[in-house]
């Protein structure tokens, strides 16, 4: 287990961007959050870097149609010496073959080359099984209902974690791995039939398989329960659309944050309409809402402070670049005004 780390609403990022240049997309990102940067995800750079895509490199079977925009696992041929390669891969943490490409991840890639300065942590992150299954079909369905293959791609997103992971440990001792599964908000509705004992191994196996800070993102409303009964250290979620469904949850709140869990409120709004709406004191005012009802069951409203991340609700691709960049300075002009007013 990592040490755990107090961040004291220091600002970072969930990941996807609006740029197609990946030098600058980091330099935007470096410019506001210097002490917890995360790599940039640039969708609308090419399909390859959408983020199923994106980690979908050696799976076996898998194919990419970038004309249909489509990611599929291919039947016809025979999947059973990829799944074994996997397998043997799985077993020993070799990473060799499941490195992310500079096609898939040019943000990435240049995030590798950057002159950082003494950041607290760096930040990556990676699409989870549960989403990862539910958006790459086979040609009868889902590959998340095949038990032969949920298993395997959820072994392959841990290795993909792992390369990652050891990739960005070259820029800081302290890496931090958000594991990525918005399609949580759909467990337990009538489109997604997945009990809960299948999804909790398959999260749990990936998760595993990362050594430093492990985090989960989810951007809706989802069972915080079970999310926080799983061997993370951060849970990120949107505060800015989702507050109240954190706050069902004040006793497993209180003991995540007991055992030293970190919360990333995603407090600055990913829309741009809403975004030009806010002010740095309306989103102060906000957060403090979003974290007052947990001081009621005797959480420390000073220890929700410390133990904060700040972040947009979700990604930021489906911004302008201006408004991207506009989020971005909201975040850390918010985070420096909560350092100042609770923890400096």
């Amino acid at each position: 287990m990592p040490a755990k780390l107090k961040f004291g609403c220091l600002p970072t990022a969930i990941g996807s961007m609006p740029h197609t240049n990946p030098d600058e997309a980091c330099r935007a990102v470096l410019r506001y959050l210097s002490a917890v940067p995360a790599w940039p995800q640039l969708p609308g750079r090419s399909f390859t870097e959408n983020m199923y895509v994106q980690f979908s490199e050696a799976f076996p079977g898998i194919n990419v149609s970038m004309e249909d925009e489509r990611i599929t696992v291919d039947r016809s041929v025979d999947l059973d010496p990829g799944l074994e390669r996997l397998h043997a891969a799985y077993t020993e943490n070799d990473t060799t073959d499941y490195a992310i490409g500079t096609d898939y991840a040019a943000g990435l890639h240049a995030f590798l080359d950057c002159p950082l300065s003494s950041p607290l942590a760096v930040k990556g992150q990676v699409t989870g099984p549960i989403s990862w299954g539910l958006c790459v079909t086979d040609p009868v369905n889902y590959v998340i209902y095949d038990e032969t293959l949920a298993e395997a791609l959820a072994r392959h997103l841990r290795l993909k974690a792992i390369w990652q992971e050891r990739a960005l440990s070259r820029l800081s001792t302290n890496t931090i791995i958000f594991v990525d599964e918005p399609y949580l908000t759909s467990l337990g509705t009538p489109f997604v039939s997945l009990p809960t004992e299948r999804v909790v191994p398959l999260l749990e196996e990936t998760l595993d398989g990362i050594a430093g800070l492990k985090g989960l993102h989810c951007c809706g409303a989802a069972d915080w329960s079970m999310v926080m009964g799983l061997p993370i250290d951060i849970l990120s979620f949107d505060a800015y659309n989702y507050a109240d469904s954190l706050s069902v949850y004040p006793d497993e709140l209180k003991a995540f944050l007991a055992r030293g869990g970190t919360v990333a409120w995603g407090i600055v709004p990913n829309d741009e309409e809403a975004l030009s709406k806010e002010t740095l004191a309306s989103l102060a005012d906000r957060l403090e809402e979003a974290m007052a009802p947990f001081t009621r069951i005797g959480a420390s409203f000073r220890g929700l402070v410390e133990q904060a991340l700040l972040t947009p609700s979700c990604g930021l691709a489906s911004l302008s670049i201006e408004a991207a960049e506009l989020a971005l300075e909201r975040l850390a002009e918010l985070s420096d005004k909560m350092r100042k007013r609770y923890i400096i």
